[in-house]
């Protein structure tokens, strides 16, 4: 496009030289053969025309048209662009529109999802502490069982000790010196003289 500028300038600058030339190589003509002073002079007008008409012609042409044709292309291209972006957009906003109206309905389903959850939950701590509730009593029973045997098997030897002792007691005091001589002397003389059948063996 640049060069189709200087061109054109460089023409419209030469045109009034060339013009000028022209018109004197013409008035000399015509002063020489005698011809009028505008019959040959429009001949040279129209033919200067006609030669600068046709260079701009060809200079427009040659540069011109492939700059409107990349122009064109250009705007094809961005047209095209637009369009894929418009399309984009339009599939963005309609993804948007179909999130909001769903989102209720999300929503929704995220609350009934959670109260399910902690329903669920409850219902596993529920059984968890019934579980442990139960190996507790378990385990108190199982105390409460050994702790009652430990106390009656000390009940036991307490009773056994105190009824010995009270027989011990009974027993020292209906024993009188004269009778624990008896006994002393008689296991004295059962040790002197064994039984004969503890011989035999």
């Amino acid at each position: 496009m640049k060069r189709l500028v200087l061109c054109a300038g460089l023409l419209f600058a030469a045109l009034p030289v060339v013009a000028q030339e022209h018109e004197t190589e013409a008035k000399r003509l015509a002063e020489t053969r005698g011809v009028t002073e505008y019959g040959n002079l429009i001949f040279w007008g129209w033919l200067n025309f006609i030669l600068l008409a046709g260079g701009l012609g060809y200079l427009v042409k040659k540069n011109v048209g492939p700059y409107f044709a990349q122009r064109s292309e250009q705007i094809r291209k961005g047209m095209m662009d637009a369009d894929r972006a418009r399309a984009e957009a339009d599939a963005k906003v309609a993804d948007v529109d179909r999130r909001l109206a769903n989102l209720a309905t999300e929503i929704e389903n995220l609350r009934r999802e959670a109260h399910e959850q902690a329903r669920t939950e409850a219902h596993r701590t529920r059984l968890e502490s019934a579980a442990e509730m139960a190996k507790i009593q378990t385990r108190t029973v199982e105390e409460i069982a050994a702790a009652g045997k430990a106390a009656r098997l000390d009940l036991r030897r307490y009773s056994a000790s105190l009824a010995l002792s009270l027989a011990e007691t009974k027993i020292a005091a209906r024993l009188s010196p004269q009778i624990q001589d008896n006994l002393v002397n008689g296991f004295v003389a059962h040790l002197a003289h064994p039984p004969l059948h503890a011989e035999n063996n």
